[in-house]
């Protein structure tokens, strides 16, 4: 009876441990809140037109995201990696410790960061130099770096609104965040030759000066890029920074700003004339291809004409879609299963 107990028990172990190893029966996706929107609209065209259980999809920001789909392999981690910005090399080693290779990298789209204010609010025709100067935590005024002083935008260019900075934006683990930085922040600072000079001796010691926002003028408003145009339509003045796709989906709500003379739309952002404009991409395990039931048609199902091409379902969401040429080559990418190099910083 023992014997008969012993077996039955260990049969029952057994029977656990393979569930706990199954592969899961839907994608996971999670990462950038920009990305979110796009991922989330073809997992219900995905869901609606195989029958197949929705995919879960995940706002983390890029950061987050990265780190999850980076923490190990198996059914625990997330399929695809949305993100706002190209993967770092960091990322990648981290990536490669836990034993996550083979990891196939594919640009799906365009989107500008958008600076935007209350729909009925002051117009703000922003230089680049401008928000430099305003949310960098210290700023160059008269040959030294000083904590900022500036209160008001009017402080720092005379075309500018006296409205009191007050911006609210992303977090740090935000792709969004970090294009920000790079693209509005540091490439306002190059305009200062001092600082032009010190970032082609020492990258590192510019982004350690010029990175940091300023408590008392940035506002971190979390991975809810909604919440933040909620919040500009009741905070009178204030400004927030996200992804153009919320400016087209709230235009009766809240306008962009300009910078450098030009206006957040999908030409401009597409054209890359409008100076906050990146790439989107998404991350996907190579090894999960086969194995996660329908991540394979899923992901065909993003890259598809359909979806992320010319005129496609995600446009109308905000997406600026690619070249022809350049989507087409994901798509071929996709389908060789070619793995992405690792970044080189």
């Amino acid at each position: 009876m023992k014997k008969i107990l012993g077996t039955v028990a260990a049969v029952a172990v057994m029977a656990v441990a393979s569930q706990a190893h199954a592969a899961r029966d839907y994608v996971w996706a999670a990462g950038s809140s920009t990305v979110f929107p796009f991922t989330t609209r073809v997992a219900e065209n995905f869901a609606r037109k195989t029958g197949s259980k929705a995919p879960k999809v995940e706002s983390l920001g890029t950061g987050g995201g990265f780190k999850l789909f980076c923490g190990g392999t198996g059914e625990g981690f997330p399929d695809i990696a949305n993100a706002s910005r190209p993967m770092k090399k960091s990322e990648f080693d981290a990536c490669a410790a836990k034993g996550v290779k083979d990891i196939i990298a594919i640009k799906i789209g365009f989107d500008g960061i958008v600076i935007a204010t209350d729909k009925d609010g002051a117009d703000y025709a922003f230089k680049i130099e401008h928000l430099y100067l305003g949310l960098s935590s210290k700023v160059l005024r008269y040959g030294k770096f000083v904590p900022n002083p500036y209160k008001a935008w009017d402080e720092i260019g005379s075309g500018l609104p006296g409205n009191r900075i007050v911006v609210y934006g992303p977090p740090p683990t935000s792709g969004t965040r970090d294009a920000f930085l790079e693209l509005g922040i540091e490439e306002g600072a190059r305009r200062f030759p001092l600082l032009a000079e010190l970032r082609s001796n020492n990258e590192k010691g510019f982004k350690g000066l010029v990175d940091p926002l300023r408590a008392d003028g940035w506002i971190d408003a979390g991975e809810n890029d909604n919440a933040i145009v909620q919040t500009l339509t009741r905070t009178p003045g204030a400004l927030g920074v996200f992804g153009y796709s919320f400016l087209e989906e709230n235009g009766d709500k809240v306008k962009g700003a300009s910078v450098n003379g030009i206006f957040p739309t999908a030409t401009t952002i597409a054209n890359g004339s409008y100076p906050l404009s990146r790439s989107l991409y998404i991350y996907v395990k190579k090894s999960n291809l086969g194995v996660t039931p329908g991540l394979r048609e899923f992901v065909e199902e993003f890259l598809s004409d359909a979806a992320s091409g010319r005129g496609g379902y995600l446009q109308g969401r905000g997406l600026i879609p690619l070249p022809p040429a350049q989507h087409e080559a994901g798509k071929a990418g996709f389908k060789a299963g070619t793995a992405m190099a690792r970044p080189a910083s």
